[in-house]
């Protein structure tokens, strides 16, 4: 099956973005729903596996019209494709989905065209899932979902519903039950968003190399980014940031 984002032979460069398809009418196509979507996750290999689940286009009605690999590929392509729908990693190179939330903010409150945001990640983490819903997702499930729930979780979202894995929903829930606004982490928000990115790696026991490869970034800078994290939270090794990123949850 041909990339999406190299339609009419014009294919993607590394760290360059990828091109995509300009917008088709909604009205396009086989079946009687239709939806057009956008991939964006950091491995290839998923965008490929979700691409092939929900993207037969004839039968689920999914028209994948778009891939990113970071957060301002990600931009790049939703700005030029105006999905109805953005399936959206939360950890990204480049800011994380949080980052193409905030830059995807007119898109999002445009009232005839809206684009939607379902987040689609390994990660269950509070923090996670409240950070995407606070940014304007209009919900979030994770990468154990079969294809026919996924399919419909995007159909839900184009129409304006909120969708969570069933576990997550509590989260969000407990977070926004109050009228009073959730208390603010003063620590947690001394720390940039790649800090946080590094601090949950490595609170889930990634090696340095591992996190250098996840985040594309070199080793010294992720020495940098634990540094400045021991630093801010005032802890002295990796065990004492385990134990307090565990205690918020953020594993």
């Amino acid at each position: 099956m041909s990339d999406p984002t190299e339609a009419n032979g014009t294919a993607g460069t590394a760290g360059a973005g990828e091109a995509a398809r300009p917008p088709q009418p909604a009205g396009a196509g086989a079946g009687e729903r239709r939806v057009r979507v956008v991939l964006v996750d950091d491995h290839r290999m998923f965008r490929t596996g979700v691409q092939a689940e929900i993207g037969q286009t004839a039968e689920t009605g999914v028209e994948v019209v778009g891939e990113a690999a970071d957060v301002d590929q990600a931009v790049t392509v939703i700005t030029a494709t105006r999905p109805e729908v953005v399936l959206l990693d939360v950890h990204l190179p480049g800011g994380g989905g949080v980052e193409v939330l905030r830059r995807c903010a007119p898109l999002m409150s445009d009232a005839e065209r809206p684009v939607r945001f379902l987040a689609l990640s390994v990660s269950d983490a509070a923090e996670d899932v409240i950070g995407v819903i606070r940014g304007g997702a209009r919900g979030y499930v994770t990468k154990t979902i079969t294809g026919t729930d996924l399919v419909n979780s995007v159909f839900r979202v184009q129409e304006g519903d909120a969708v969570f894995s069933p576990r997550l929903a509590g989260f969000v829930l407990d977070a926004f039950a109050s009228t009073d606004a959730p208390p603010v982490d003063e620590d947690l928000d001394r720390l940039t968003q790649r800090e946080r990115e590094v601090l949950r790696l490595i609170a889930r026991g990634y090696a340095y190399k591992e996190i250098a490869k996840q985040l594309y970034i070199s080793v010294k800078t992720v020495e940098s980014h634990v540094s400045a994290v021991l630093r801010k939270l005032q802890l002295s090794n990796r065990h004492e940031l385990t134990r307090w990123a565990t205690a918020r949850r953020l594993v």
